[in-house]
């Protein structure tokens, strides 16, 4: 079996990678020590720089998950800078800057860094599209969850199953796992 270390202090990306990862026969060990994120307006050159770093320091094949939200009404806010927003502002100032807006498509993006000792990072991005609600709906998920709708269920009410099978995640990890064969 093969071992990763996921660098991240965010459970819920944890637990999702973990579950998706467990599909291919890859265990991935948790380090939430973090690594500097670099300031851009891409996640692509975050996510590699964040590998690498995090490889070497280590001395382990790593993974990174530098994911965001971007809102075109909001020209791409909160972007790489979605944590941040989530941590800071949260759901309901986001729905609160979307109320008057008649343009409510999103893109969930999330770029995959992977890195082993002494190499380049590689870097795999999916995305999804999907809309912003009006309210929070469901309790599943984290983060932005509850406001992302996708075909008419936001991924707070899709329950874990459901969200890793279309998640922006899932399709950024199934690049990797094109890349690992």
């Amino acid at each position: 079996m093969r071992k990763i270390v996921f660098v991240t202090g965010n459970k819920g990306k944890f637990r999702e990678a973990k579950e998706i990862l467990a599909a291919k026969d890859i265990e991935v060990i948790q380090n939430n020590e973090g690594y500097p994120e670099l300031q851009e307006d891409d996640l692509e050159p975050i996510a590699a720089f964040g590998a690498e770093w995090a490889a070497q320091r280590l001395g382990m094949p790593v993974m990174v998950d530098d994911s965001g939200l971007f809102i075109r009404a909001l020209n791409g806010f909160p972007g790489p800078y979605s944590a941040f927003v989530e941590k800071n502002l949260g759901n309901k100032k986001v729905l609160k800057l979307m109320e008057d807006e008649k343009d409510r498509t999103a893109t969930f993006k999330s770029v995959i860094g992977y890195c082993e000792p002494g190499k380049e990072a590689e870097v795999f991005t999916g995305t999804v599209e999907g809309t912003i609600s009006f309210e929070e709906r469901g309790t599943g998920g984290f983060g932005y969850d509850p406001i992302f709708d996708y075909n008419g269920k936001t991924f707070g009410e899709l329950g874990s199953k459901e969200k890793n099978r279309v998640s922006h995640r899932r399709r950024a990890l199934d690049k990797f796992f094109m890349w690992l064969d």
